[in-house]
């Protein structure tokens, strides 16, 4: 089945939807049953998708994970109500005190915050690695190292991983891989084909698509699943069936949206390369983009994210680009319909296992579902203020 059918077809078993084209909203906490019988039975079999608890999700939870597992490529998912508390609870559900973490110098901030705040004080130590380490991962092994996490494209800086090679080495020292993989969203790669063990979505991005619900996933193989899923049960991550419906709503046009937040992206990226002002292109797809060899070999598609770096400029110039404009916003996030910009300060004090030169200032940018040619104005006028403010 092809991936634009698989959005369609995944997750609709009549045994969830009830017959429905979309799954309705189950609101519950407490299901009742008529017998001691029914109870037992829905004990003994809460985990494989018997009404149980409110906690443990209902029908329009069950649709949506069985969706995601499917297309990802997983055994089971589990979600929350958050990227970064997907990444929290899966962190937390394989380490304990005493432990070691490998985590990736590019990853998004607030996982960095999550290892050098919450799990430091819980006794986990945590080793930042260079994301184009690549074998070299293999000396970083520590005999109490028990995760390895990537996050491929990194975080505002857009580095591809060389997945395969890093879980490979991960496997021979029986750590657990874990992915960020929320830019390929859970059509433009296959991460359990990597041998990536649970990979996670912040489902808030291009799943919703919307830019109205927060939401995480964390979709796990066989042999990590029950321990992800019981341990994010014990730590009380559960999610809004009316949420659910919005993820699984936004989920049917993924692969539509997807294809054209890559076409004006690219549109968009490639006018950028040809500006004077414009060092070079952090996109994946583009050869000027470290790890790009990867992103060719391992994803099928790009979507809207990418950013760029300037030659030269200073926060005075950087400001005048990025205020003012008529069709970007500022925001925090990415992944719904509207284009949004970022002008990005103080990255090297986000890295402590590579160097960023912070004298050439960086711009991120989210391509939207706008017309193309009226984003490329709106950014024709911001180069006009950046000169201007030199």
């Amino acid at each position: 089945m092809k991936k634009e059918t698989a959005i369609v077809s995944v997750g609709r078993d009549k045994k969830w939807t009830k017959g429905v084209i979309n799954p309705p909203v189950f609101r519950a906490s407490t299901m009742v049953f008529d017998t001691i019988e029914e109870m037992r039975f829905a004990t003994k079999n809460r985990a494989n998708g018997e009404m149980f608890y409110g906690r443990r999700g209902g029908p329009t939870h069950f649709a949506f994970q069985a969706a995601i597992a499917e297309l990802e490529g997983g055994v089971g998912t589990a979600l929350y109500p958050s990227g970064s508390a997907a990444i929290s609870a899966a962190l937390m559900s394989f380490l304990k005190a005493g432990d070691h973490l490998l985590m990736v110098d590019s990853a998004y901030e607030p996982t960095r915050d999550l290892c050098n705040k919450l799990l430091a004080g819980y006794g986990i130590e945590t080793t930042y690695y260079d994301p184009m380490i690549g074998a070299g991962i293999a000396e970083l092994i520590q005999p109490n190292t028990k995760v390895l996490f990537l996050e491929s494209p990194g975080s505002i800086t857009m580095e591809v991983q060389d997945v395969p090679t890093l879980c490979k080495i991960a496997h021979q020292h029986d750590l657990t891989v874990m992915l960020d993989n929320t830019w390929a969203s859970p059509i433009n790669s296959r991460p359990f084909d990597m041998g990536v063990d649970i990979s996670i979505q912040a489902a808030t991005k291009y799943i919703v698509g919307h830019s109205d619900v927060m939401m995480g996933t964390a979709t796990a193989n066989e042999k990590h699943w029950e321990q992800l899923r019981e341990n994010s049960y014990l730590m009380g991550q559960c999610t809004s069936p009316d949420d659910v419906y919005l993820a699984s709503r936004g989920l049917r046009t993924l692969g539509v949206r997807m294809a054209q937040h890559e076409q004006n992206a690219l549109k968009i990226a490639n006018w950028l390369a040809s500006r004077p002002e414009v060092d070079h292109i952090r996109h994946p797809a583009f050869e000027t983009c470290p790890g790009h060899e990867f992103f060719k070999r391992d994803f099928s598609g790009a979507n809207g994210l990418f950013s760029f770096v300037l030659k030269q400029g200073n926060i005075k110039s950087v400001t005048a680009f990025v205020e003012n404009m008529a069709h970007f916003k500022m925001g925090f996030s990415w992944g719904g319909y509207e284009s949004l910009i970022l002008g990005v300060f103080g990255i090297d004090k986000l890295r402590t296992a590579t160097q960023w030169d912070s004298s050439k200032p960086l711009i991120r940018l989210h391509i939207g579902l706008e017309n193309v040619d009226d984003l490329i104005a709106d950014l024709d006028a911001a180069f006009e203020r950046f000169n201007q403010a030199l």
